[in-house]
Parts: structure tokens; C-alpha cells; sequence
């Protein structure tokens, strides 16, 4: 599900394919977290690229495996999934770009929100519909692609928010087409790797401290908790859906992805 790919120029290229719409499952999240946690002991890599093959870039979680597994295993495996993928993109001591297309749904969303550099396909679709599936996490990491009040309508009404909008608030460093989307994200993560590489690793680091990202770790918690309480006290007490019970939404002009959406 996940290939790695280091070129000569120290770029790491962390590429997802898990068909038919890359819905992120457990284990999955746990791999490309291992993964960029790694990077840790490696001083060759100079920057990583991150993307996926094929329909798009991430579906959300993958929702089979939350309503297959027992009780709140499956809640409870992707919450904790999601905490250790994008604090493990945010903590990586080296550049992280990510090359994203058509859609980016859920964890995919959190975890592109940790990244240094967003690059994106035009009419790329970003949706959190937490709301529509038993969860009320990833504000505090798409406070980084878009300002309080944008960010409270696209949550609310689960309503994507389209790649060129987020390009104008400057959250996306290029829009290009699809079909230049991989050259192009390569092109930017090499002008990152031919500079010196204990400086930018000084200063991700300092970029880190300045915008106070250690503060997410304690914040996302904190959101954690009121999906855990929502699933395993108020929906325990309640007959509105069983516990880990996940809707189904469409996309506009997109397909039904009935495996992904968290």
C-alpha cells in the first residue's frame, strides 16, 4: 500500500496506492506514520514527497474496517491513527511536501494540513465531513489551510472547499494540471533539497516553535475527546445510530465513496 522511493538529489517520495479510492486504514496510518518517522535516522533525505496513485489522493478513513471491527476498536484505531500520521508529517525534521488530486477527504485533509508545502491538481475537492460520520476532529490542523469562520462553514456543512479558494488564501503554494502534478511537486522538492541540508532541518525546526506546533499535539487530544465521548456515551444512550455507525455522502461529481470518509 505504501511505496518509498529515494532519488539521488535526497528526495523520499512516499507514495500511497490502496484502490479503489485510497481510504486510509489503520494499519496504513500506522506504516506512513513508521515511515516518516524514520526519516529521523536517516541523513540522507533532504525532503519528502508525499502522494498517491490513482483516483484520488485520500477518501478518509477507511470506513469498512471502523464498522467491521468490534465495539469502538475501529473509532479508536483511527483516531489514534490520524494523531500519530500528521503529528509524525509535523515533526518530521525535514521538509514534507504533498502532491494532491481530486480529492482530499477527512484524515487525508489533517494530514495535508501538517505538511511545509501543498502543491495540488486544479478543482482538487478538500471536504472534512467528520459531522456525517460520528466525528468532530481535524479543526486544529485545517486552521492551517483556511481562517476560523471558513473553516467553521466547511465543517458544518461538510461542503468541499476547492483547491483554487485555498490557492487565493495562499495555503497552496501551486495549482497546476493534474497531469503536471507529479513533475511539478518533484521540481519544488528538489529546490528544497539542494539547499543546505542542516539548515533547513534548523530551520523546520524553528518554523515549528515560532507557529507553536507542539501546542497541536495537546490541542488534537483534546478534540479526540469529544469524539470518544460523542461515540461511547452519547451515542451508547441514544437510538439516532449505533455506536461507530458512519453515513454515507456524495461529493459533488464525484463517486459514492462508500469506503472512505473519515
Amino acid at each position: 500500500m505504501i511505496e518509498i522511493e529515494l532519488a539521488d538529489n535526497g528526495v523520499m517520495e512516499i507514495i500511497i496506492d490502496n484502490p479503489p479510492v485510497n481510504a486510509f486504514g489503520i494499519d496504513l496510518l500506522a506504516q506512513l506514520a513508521a515511515e516518516i518517522r524514520n526519516v529521523n535516522s536517516q541523513s540522507g533525505v533532504r525532503a519528502v514527497l508525499l502522494r498517491s496513485l490513482g483516483r484520488g489522493f485520500c477518501a478518509g478513513g477507511d470506513l469498512k474496517e471502523v464498522e467491521r471491527l468490534n465495539g469502538f476498536e475501529g473509532i479508536l484505531g483511527q483516531a489514534s491513527g490520524s494523531l500519530a500520521a500528521s503529528l509524525a508529517v509535523l515533526e518530521c525534521p525535514v521538509p514534507v511536501i504533498c502532491a494532491l488530486h481530486r480529492y482530499c477527504i477527512g484524515v487525508g485533509m489533517i494530514i495535508a494540513a501538517s505538511a511545509d508545502i501543498l502543491i495540488a491538481a486544479k478543482e482538487t475537492r478538500f471536504v472534512l465531513a467528520e459531522v456525517d460520520n460520528g466525528a468532530v476532529t481535524g479543526a486544529v490542523q485545517a486552521l492551517r489551510l483556511m481562517p476560523e469562520m471558513r473553516l467553521r462553514a466547511a465543517m458544518m456543512t461538510a461542503a468541499p472547499v476547492f483547491a483554487e479558494e485555498l490557492h487565493s488564501l495562499g495555503t497552496l503554494f501551486k495549482i497546476v494540471q493534474e497531469l503536471d502534478l507529479v513533475a511539478s511537486a518533484r521540481d519544488v522538492a528538489a529546490s528544497v533539497a539542494a539547499k543546505p541540508a542542516e539548515t533547513m532541518r534548523r530551520l523546520k525546526t524553528s518554523l515549528n516553535a515560532s507557529t507553536r506546533v507542539e501546542e497541536i499535539r495537546t490541542l488534537y487530544r483534546a478534540e479526540l475527546s469529544y469524539t470518544y465521548e460523542l461515540n461511547m456515551t452519547v451515542r451508547r444512550a441514544t437510538t439516532e445510530r449505533r455506536p461507530c455507525s458512519v453515513g454515507r455522502r456524495t461529493i459533488p461529481n464525484q463517486p459514492n465513496f462508500s469506503q472512505g470518509h473519515s
